[in-house]
């Protein structure tokens, strides 16, 4: 009896990341309001990225079971906090929202490490990731000015993420690798 196909949960943990992420970035840009932030950071950069994870687990991956669970739970956390602020209910100052993001800058810097040891693209999107942490860490303590250079920076960060996800959708359509995400950063 032949096993039936089961989908990746990495290219909706991806999609859902980089779609979140980008739609973000445009607000912190200023191109766009915070309303689409909101709601996508509970649906798709949350809820979906969150099923992503718990579906990753039952494949072994690690990796992807703590990243798309743990990122989906920061999307849901960070849309409950706006919306919190916006109704003057457990408010967060500037200050607290600098220390939430440092809190997930550390986070992000261990995940970096195992990164670097998957692939190239994989490396790549969590160094962009961490340098955008930096940057709104930054720009929460004293140098606000950096959040318009962290929103232009973590679009890469998007975008690299898509680049995976497509990596994954392309190599399943086509049944080959189409697109290359490189040798791992750390071979040991």
């Amino acid at each position: 009896m032949q096993q039936q196909k089961q989908g990746n949960p990495a290219v909706v943990g991806l999609g859902g990341f980089g779609l979140t992420t980008m739609v973000l970035q445009f607000h912190n840009v200023g191109w766009m309001g915070i309303g689409p932030v909101i709601w996508l950071g509970l649906i798709f950069g949350g809820l979906a990225q969150m099923i992503a994870g718990f579906q990753e687990k039952s494949t072994g991956n690690n990796f992807g079971y703590c990243a798309f669970t743990a990122y989906g739970s920061f999307w849901i956390s960070l849309a409950l906090l706006l919306i919190g602020n916006q109704f003057n209910i457990y408010v967060s100052s500037k200050t607290d929202i600098g220390w939430f993001l440092v809190a997930w800058t550390l986070f992000t810097a261990i995940l970096w490490i195992g990164a670097m040891r998957i692939h190239g693209a994989m490396a790549t999107t969590f160094t962009l990731l961490l340098i955008g942490f930096i940057l709104l860490d930054l720009a929460h303590f004293g140098y606000p000015q950096l959040t318009v250079v962290a929103g232009y920076e973590l679009m890469l960060t998007a975008l690299a993420a898509w680049y995976m996800m497509a990596h994954v959708i392309f190599a399943d359509v086509f049944g080959r690798n189409i697109l290359p995400v490189g040798n791992p950063w750390i071979k040991v």
